[in-house]
């Protein structure tokens, strides 16, 4: 073989090999980032939780929880037991677990019983590490008085439906594979109107130690619990921040998440418009967050404590609070906002 020809062959030979290393090289490179771009398709987006709440299924559950037959959820009566086995049964239809061998958790009151229904949903599994995010909504409200139906719908009727949405929310995204970093127990609280007798409950049995984590049956201690949410009053558009403005809502937090809230609303959709004191008075910002509700009592015990509202209106707590004055499209709204709000501090 000539020297000409023996150089040609050993172009060629180099050539082939370095095609044949990039050509591998291409592949790899794109086999990792084809993973990454998997891996990043499998988040699922908060949008699949949004689409499982509607306008009209909400006003339907607020309906159901003013009905006559429901006769105002005054703590102690049927109609209030009633609605405690609602809450319970949405909480299971959810995919929730119950807090020990049942959902309702009994406390005395007088001669009757109040009764909190407790769900959990797991977050991501820590051990000794393990912590839990509370959000409540009470259910009672003051029943019957001298024959007049008080049906109590954005009080709190609206926190109430808000909570087992946003079970439903949660666990539907548990199912598609998204995992927080902290448990959440959701809480449909009594007796709010009688002292917040339900909440005291609830905390005495975490201060006591009778509060278990249903999957590990470690106590749930008072320094587990990363922080406290409730909704109280969440439907109506009766009492605008600014005048022209219903899409908005409250929250009340003594400084704290306010900048998760900003980012949280700016999800396509929302852009609601935010107030973190109520109505620009400060008297009435620290009695709304620590002094009145079932927050007081979160609140008295050192923990972070997060209120959402929409706002007292001349409707509250008056026969006139039923489900057709409520507005069911902001109502949703404030709900996705919550949800967005609480994925970022699990």
């Amino acid at each position: 073989m000539s020297i000409a020809k023996i150089n040609i062959y050993r172009a060629l030979k180099t050539n082939l090999r370095f095609f044949l290393t990039y050509s591998f090289l291409l592949i790899a490179l794109g086999g990792t980032i084809s993973a990454q771009n998997q891996a990043r398709k499998m988040i699922p987006s908060g949008r699949n939780a949004e689409r499982i709440v509607s306008a009209e299924a909400l006003e339907r559950q607020v309906e159901f929880l003013t009905d006559t037959l429901i006769r105002g959820r005054e703590t102690g009566t049927p109609g209030a037991n009633e609605a405690a086995f609602w809450i319970a049964r949405q909480l299971k239809l959810a995919g929730l677990m119950p807090m020990g061998s049942t959902w309702g958790h009994s406390f005395p009151f007088g001669k009757a019983s109040g009764h909190n229904i407790l769900g959990f949903l797991p977050g991501k599994r820590q051990g000794a590490k393990e912590m839990y995010v509370i959000v409540s909504a009470h259910y009672d409200s003051h029943g019957i008085i001298e024959g007049t139906l008080y049906p109590g719908a954005d009080s709190n009727a609206s926190g109430v439906v808000a909570m087992v949405n946003l079970a439903r929310m949660f666990s539907k995204m548990k199912e598609l594979g998204r995992s927080y970093g902290k448990n959440i127990i959701f809480a449909g609280l009594d007796a709010r109107e009688k002292n917040s007798l339900g909440a005291e409950a609830l905390w005495s049995e975490i201060e006591e130690g009778r509060l278990k984590d249903p999957l590990s049956g470690e106590t749930i201690t008072p320094s587990k619990v990363y922080s406290t949410v409730v909704l109280d009053i969440l439907g109506s558009t009766l009492s605008p921040l600014q005048r022209g403005r219903k899409d908005y809502l409250i929250m009340l937090s003594n400084g704290q998440f306010t900048y998760d809230l900003k980012r949280a609303n700016e999800n396509p959709g929302l852009g609601l418009d935010l107030g973190f004191d109520y109505y620009g008075s400060p008297n009435f910002t620290e009695m709304f967050h620590s002094k009145v509700g079932d927050q007081k009592v979160f609140t008295k015990e050192g923990t972070m404590c997060v209120v959402f509202t929409s706002g007292i209106t001349m409707k509250t707590n008056k026969v006139e609070d039923d489900y057709l004055s409520l507005n069911y499209e902001i109502f949703k709204r404030r709900i996705f906002l919550i949800f967005h709000w609480l994925t970022k501090i699990l």
